[in-house]
């Protein structure tokens, strides 16, 4: 992989959001390296990247694995660094209440969608610093910053966790160049969804938000100046109360 523009790392870019972003960035000029489990799936998203023109490079990774994490980063900062991430790896599990709580599957939960953003955050900004320049944009949830009692105490503690991290990146770096966004999106219209207790039915998808809608947000807070640091963005399904 060589630096040929500013370079975009996007986990959990394999399928939704993450892949809406990686086609988002690339057609705004971005080179995109996306990261998720399934290589298959990130293959695709590449595939489609270079059809529209686009530069892109899949680099199959969990972000659960703090190990491979940082071996992720180091070959990234090798190959010239990385300008922006992109962190919308996220996970969530069927039994989420107290009275059926599955405590590894909340373990897993708190590692892929808090523990895992900390990771890639770290294997990244060395470099960043560095440089003098960089973004963060933790793709998060309205849970975070909402009471959203449907969606489970390992989700809604990891995505507050997220909002703090990233506050906590603002607090400690700012002046430096390398702004942080906590990136609140309501319902969205993915598989994700297929996870709940109850599965949502066509028509309540179809009021939800889109991968799309969200990628445009991400698009919108990369491409804001240098002097502009978004720290918190909730967008929300209009019929959402």
């Amino acid at each position: 992989m060589q630096r040929v523009r500013r370079r975009a790392w996007v986990t959990g870019g394999g399928s939704g959001v993450g892949a809406a972003c990686a086609l988002v960035l690339a057609t705004g000029g971005h080179e995109v390296v996306v990261s998720g489990r399934r290589a298959d799936r990130l293959d695709a998203v590449v595939a489609a990247v270079r059809a529209t023109g686009g530069v892109a490079h899949a680099l199959p990774l969990d972000v659960a694995d703090p190990a491979a994490v940082a071996a992720a980063g180091a070959q990234l900062e090798a190959d010239g660094g990385v300008d922006v991430l992109v962190a919308a790896a996220g996970l969530n599990a069927r039994r989420r209440h107290w009275d059926d709580l599955d405590l590894a599957a909340l373990d897993g939960i708190v590692s892929a969608n808090l523990t895992g953003l900390a990771h890639c955050v770290a294997a990244v900004l060395p470099g960043m610093r560095q440089r003098g320049d960089g973004q963060v944009v933790a793709v998060s949830s309205r849970a975070a910053v909402v009471r959203s009692p449907g969606a489970g105490a390992a989700y809604r503690m990891s995505k507050t966790g997220a909002g703090q991290l990233v506050a906590s990146l603002n607090d400690d770096l700012h002046g430096e160049g390398v702004r942080a966004t906590h990136l609140c999106p309501g319902d969205i219209a993915t598989a994700f969804v297929d996870a709940r207790p109850v599965v949502p039915d066509d028509a309540a998808r179809a009021v939800m938000l889109t991968p799309d809608d969200v990628a445009r947000a991400v698009a919108f807070v990369v491409a804001t100046p240098a002097r502009v640091r978004v720290d918190e963005l909730v967008i929300s399904p209009s019929a959402t109360p």
